[in-house]
């Protein structure tokens, strides 16, 4: 069975309760793909003896939800059926959880009750993270048919991971990085894998894709107004559905895959515009400060999910006012 955990974060003992009772998780985090398998691990411990009687453990398992202010088991909940499978030996439990599904992104944590009536639960839990693979497209402004794709996944993947590029459904022979390049037509589809999860590609991404800037350096005064410009363009229908752009905006922080939108930043507040007509887009900011000196880029998504920015952005150079004397 396949199993592909792309990134994860080890600890130590995550919790420990009173008279040495206590869950160990092996990792904090997770993340993983769209479709693939996951092992949450952990180990437990609990007094051998309370009030001179023997301690048994007569139940384990794995929840998410509750009901009723009782955790359900993993085993019982119909959105993870025939999905779930509890590894346990001794005092160690293996959650496994195959075909994943986005939907599985959640905290996971481990409970058990003792024939005395103890219950204990390992918490904080395990944060699970699905995640599918994306194509991204970074397009020329001097030669709009040239572009670079990327593979993408908001997971950290394994370094040395080797890929596989598909053009209209057909393997691309000898190309194994994350990334391709290489001049475009509208008409071809691309889709991207990681190899040996050929089963679970990325959505296929076809057409034209792109934010072509006006300028790519600017330059204004503090205290003064600046005017970003760009256009943008994408393909009118993807998969046989039709394309219908559910967000824009600009952004300065944050990663191409989670960017913060200006409007949003306090440090922009009552200070940005964002003017559109069609394809157009243009950012206004007024009442520059030398700290607003940033690379800007433009970001839009689609009714699909699909998440483009114009990258590299347009460089914003705001500098204090220069007086000349005669």
């Amino acid at each position: 069975m396949n199993v592909i955990v792309v990134s994860d974060v080890l600890c130590i003992t995550v919790v420990q309760g009173q008279n040495d009772w206590r869950v160990t998780y092996t990792s904090t985090q997770i993340c993983a793909l769209k479709g693939s398998t996951v092992n949450i691990n952990c180990t437990y411990r609990y007094p051998s003896r309370i009030n001179d009687n023997d301690t048994e453990v007569e139940r384990i398992f794995w929840y998410t939800k509750l009901s009723n202010k009782e955790p359900v088991d993993l085993r019982t909940d119909s959105e993870y059926s025939g999905r779930v499978q509890y590894h346990c030996d001794k005092n160690d439990c293996t959650l496994r959880i195959t075909d994943l599904r986005e939907s599985d992104s959640a905290e996971y944590k481990f409970r058990f009750i003792t024939n005395q009536g103890g219950r204990f639960t390992g918490s904080p839990g395990v944060t699970l993270t699905v995640t599918d693979l994306q194509v991204q497209v970074s397009r020329s402004t001097f030669n709009p048919s040239w572009a670079e794709l990327k593979c993408h996944s908001s997971c950290h993947l394994p370094d040395g991971s080797s890929y596989i590029w598909y053009k209209n459904g057909q393997d691309i022979s000898g190309q194994t990085s994350n990334s391709y390049s290489g001049s475009f037509d509208s008409t071809d589809s691309y889709s991207c894998a990681v190899k040996g999860h050929e089963k679970f590609p990325s959505p296929s991404l076809s057409g034209h894709w792109g934010v072509m800037y006006s300028s790519t350096q600017i330059c204004a005064f503090k205290g003064s107004s600046a005017k970003i410009n760009c256009t943008y363009i994408y393909p009118s229908r993807i998969n046989d559905n039709d394309t219908e752009i559910k967000e824009t905006f600009w952004f300065t922080k944050g990663p191409d895959n989670d960017p913060v939108n200006l409007r949003t930043d306090s440090e922009y507040s009552g200070r940005v515009q964002y003017h559109y007509d069609k394809n157009d887009c243009t950012l206004t900011i007024t009442d520059l400060r030398e700290s607003d000196s940033a690379e800007y880029k433009f970001r839009f998504t689609t009714n699909k999910g699909w998440k483009y920015s114009g990258s590299p952005g347009v460089t914003l150079t705001v500098t204090g006012n220069i007086f000349i004397l005669n």
